[in-house]
């Protein structure tokens, strides 16, 4: 049952539905411009097809179809559209902290914070899946004051 806003904007009006990633209709209608915004997040951040199809979700063949054809054959599932809305927060969020230069090297650099343990950002998330997608978003809000 999707959850609904306690509040209305007049009296007797509906509350507003909450999108989720578990209804159907909300993953077929956001899963074209997350495949557009991951396809360029991968460009921008050079991941090998084996790294954007591990950070996605999906085989590397599936990788392949959805870089060739820029979208994917059906919706994107829910684990999917959570990698593709930690990765894109990330994004944003080096994007406010770092020059567009750094902000797209730092997922590949290595890094000794608690998170990482030497290890890139991406090998990082790649390992620890969504949790440590997650986590990594939730680190960046906070570096930059967002938390």
């Amino acid at each position: 049952m999707a959850r609904t806003s306690a509040a209305t904007t007049r009296e007797g009006a509906r509350p507003a539905v909450r999108q989720t990633f578990a209804r159907e209709d909300d993953r077929a209608r956001l899963s074209g411009t997350a495949v557009r915004a991951y396809r360029s997040l991968a460009e921008r951040w050079r991941f090998s097809n084996a790294e954007a199809a591990s950070l996605l979700g999906v085989s590397g063949s599936s990788w392949d179809r959805i870089k060739r054809d820029g979208r994917l054959a059906g919706s994107l599932n829910q684990d999917q559209l959570t990698r593709i809305s930690a990765l894109t927060g990330i994004f944003k969020g080096l994007h406010l902290l770092f020059s567009d230069d750094m902000a797209d090297r730092w997922p590949r650099l290595a890094n000794s914070g608690p998170l990482f343990g030497g290890q890139t950002p991406v090998a990082a998330m790649i390992e620890g899946g969504i949790p440590s997608m997650i986590e990594i978003r939730r680190y960046i809000d906070a570096v930059r004051g967002g938390l």
